[in-house]
């Protein structure tokens, strides 16, 4: 890591190279997160295989799609063919001058293009080498097809989402790759430290079904103490009572409610009763403990919808959080879009593509840090030449010669 240059103030991950082999969404959002706190990311790609994620209602001429634009801001690219001797040759040297090198590909297809970690260490002993295959570089999984979908289902997820009686319910949003990402960002940082004590790389075998397994913990846990699986609650817990998403007065209104304690239960009562004469909640004996109000659950979910039927969302959110109880409106994504979000949320970002664009933010605001300003997402190669020359210190003659051999497309 090249922190001799860096002041109070800069960014986490200032001086930080890393070389970025990801394609569609895990390993580029996860070089992303790398980039936001500063890091100087440059992504390896070719115009013979471009990274063109899912289509989707925005692409560029160049392109470039709206879901690319979001998640590889902050980079720059090089354009090399990674089929070509010269190609292959470019790379290695960009790996002998990264800090760490993340990639998604499949397991063994980097040591099949002559990438691997055995053969870059040589050269970088302090590389920080991330794998991101569906389901790690080792193992009898190491060579199954993943998607998303696939992962899911495979890691368990599909039956602790959802109610008893649903069918499989997946988590939307490309969940694998996004846990995954975090993951891998989480474990770049931690082996960034490590090396600054003992001077060596490492292979980080990031699997993404490893990364979705756990965040099952709990569930894991009772299924190994209990030997069967878990419930499947919906909106409902097994800890608090009542809690669920209620229907509330117009088209599709909903208001999410959960009582953690006695005390809050009486206020929640005491508050549909005064909306509500004739409903009985708070002198009812068989809801005054948790496990009554569990046992008992569905009549007090139909008593509590015949006042929260009555209301908009918004006012059934502000009474009862005024009484003290958890309480929120359900809200979508156009209605984040619309009412405003917390600044952390997301932000407006140039880009030359489209004027400007709202894209996520890094959710987090450190107190003694900058973090870079956002700078757009770029064009296939734009960098290629800029970055051999700060990476490489390669003459201008060897650039020319380099791009007459066609290794840089």
């Amino acid at each position: 890591m090249e922190d001799a240059g860096r002041q109070a103030g800069d960014a986490p991950l200032s001086g930080v190279r890393v070389l970025d082999f990801g394609h569609v969404l895990a390993a580029p959002f996860c070089t992303r997160l790398l980039a936001d706190l500063g890091a100087d990311v440059v992504r390896i790609e070719s115009s013979k295989h471009p990274d063109f994620p899912w289509p989707s209602s925005y692409r560029h001429p160049d392109g470039r799609h709206a879901s690319y634009l979001n998640t590889n801001r902050n980079k720059r690219s090089v354009a090399i063919d990674l089929k070509h001797p010269a190609g292959v040759d470019i790379a290695r040297r960009l790996a002998g001058a990264a800090d760490v090198v993340v990639e998604n590909f499949s397991a063994g297809v980097m040591a099949r293009l002559g990438l691997g970690y055995e053969t870059l260490r040589e050269s970088n002993p302090g590389l920080i080498f991330a794998s991101m295959s569906g389901y790690g570089n080792t193992g009898p999984r190491r060579d199954w097809t993943s998607m998303n979908m696939n992962l899911q289902g495979y890691a368990g997820l599909m039956q602790v989402t959802g109610a008893e009686g649903d069918p499989p319910t997946a988590i939307s949003n490309s969940w694998n790759d996004y846990i995954g990402g975090l993951h891998t960002c989480y474990a770049v940082i931690g082996a960034l430290t490590e090396r600054e004590c003992t001077g060596k790389g490492i292979h980080l075998d990031m699997g993404q079904f490893e990364c979705s397994v756990s965040m099952l913990a709990p569930l894991l846990m009772f299924s190994a103490v209990r030997r069967e699986n878990p419930e499947r609650k919906g909106n409902r817990s097994d800890r608090f009572a009542p809690q669920g998403v209620y229907r509330c007065a117009g088209q599709d209104e909903w208001c999410a409610v959960s009582v953690h304690d006695d005390a809050r239960w009486r206020s929640l009562a005491e508050t549909v009763e005064e909306g509500l004469t004739d409903v009985r909640l708070a002198g009812d004996a068989r809801f005054a403990t948790v496990s009554g109000r569990m046992r008992h659950h569905d009549e007090i979910d139909e008593r509590i919808e015949a006042w929260t039927g009555r209301l908009p969302s918004a006012e059934v959110e502000a009474r009862l959080k005024q009484a003290g109880v958890s309480a929120a409106r359900m809200r979508r994504v156009q209605d984040l879009v619309e009412d405003g979000a917390p600044s952390k949320a997301y932000k407006t970002m140039a880009e030359p593509r489209v004027g400007s664009m709202l894209t996520t933010a890094l959710p987090v605001a450190f107190s003694e840090s900058s973090l870079p300003p956002a700078s757009p997402a770029p064009v296939l190669g734009q960098h290629t030449r800029e970055v051999l020359q700060e990476w490489l210190e390669l003459p201008e003659s060897e650039l020319t010669e380099l791009a007459g051999t066609g290794a840089l497309v």
